[in-house]
């Protein structure tokens, strides 16, 4: 019996590569995070970007808090099993009025994990709705292998690399997941999904989780990083990452900064399996 989720909405993530509309979070949490990035960007003098919205959880202690957080690891333990790794997260800051956008894409393109099993918990610290540029998936293209992707370093892409599937896709069935402040969904890591311009006086601020079973292995030619978050690693296929231990020190800043070196140099490098993405 699923732990947060409904029965229909495990079966909809196994038949589609999606579910959303999930609530998670309280609104205390929501004022604490959200003031959280403000303190930050007032501190810094500009919106939060990268490095920074890179694997903010070993930055920061409210993206610390919520990468562990009970209900959003729940949702996920009832689609991938109770021994759940952090692979990565980023945290997604679309301006008001703003044309930014995320090309038609898969997550597992540059992320070399096999097998397949990686699900992404999107979770919405602002309203992220259809006005707001939230984001639109293909129903059932979890199913497709990875399909070749290229970059596109245009400024508005959001994605520094800007990866894109090359061919041309057929969108006409292509559902929008639209959340409500507090609430997440969940993507399959082959589920082809993008997002557009958000057209409302607010920003759309969402942190989306890559989660994955501790059974999954590293294809990369780097080593990969992860970070237990519940249950217990039996395979330790992944070089386990430390918890948060000193939020925004130098000595914190300095860790991240070797987990991402890691990360884009596992972006740059490639596979040791053949695969579609390259």
């Amino acid at each position: 019996m699923p732990k947060l989720l409904q029965q229909t909405q495990v079966d909809h993530y196994a038949t589609n590569g999606f579910t959303f509309g999930v609530p998670v979070l309280s609104r205390e949490e929501l004022a604490w995070y959200n003031s959280e990035i403000e303190r930050f960007e007032g501190k810094t003098g500009q919106p939060i970007d990268f490095p920074h919205k890179s694997k903010p959880h070993q930055l920061f202690e409210w993206a610390d808090h919520l990468v562990h957080h009970p209900s959003v690891l729940d949702a996920v333990e009832d689609i991938i099993g109770p021994d759940i790794l952090c692979y990565h997260a980023t945290l997604w800051s679309k301006p008001a009025h703003s044309s930014a956008y995320v090309r038609w894409h898969q997550d597992g393109t540059y992320f070399f994990l096999d097998p397949p099993l990686h699900v992404t918990a999107w979770v919405a610290l602002t309203m992220a709705d259809e006005m707001a540029g939230c984001m639109k998936v293909l129903p059932g293209s979890h199913l497709n292998e990875i399909m070749p992707h290229d970059d596109d370093h245009n400024e508005m892409n959001m994605i520094p690399r800007g990866q894109g599937i090359i061919e041309t896709l057929n969108t006409d069935n292509a559902k929008s997941m639209p959340l409500q402040p507090g609430e997440l969904s969940l993507h399959h890591t082959n589920l082809i999904h993008a997002s557009f311009a958000n057209d409302r006086d607010t920003r759309r601020i969402g942190l989306g989780i890559s989660y994955i079973p501790t059974t999954v292995r590293n294809i990369g030619q780097t080593p990969a990083t992860a970070l237990l978050v519940r249950g217990e690693d039996m395979y330790k296929h992944l070089t386990a990452e430390r918890r948060l231990f000193d939020a925004e020190s130098e000595e914190q800043y300095a860790y991240h900064h070797e987990l991402m070196t890691i990360f884009r140099n596992r972006q740059d490098n490639g596979t040791t399996q053949s695969t579609g993405a390259l």
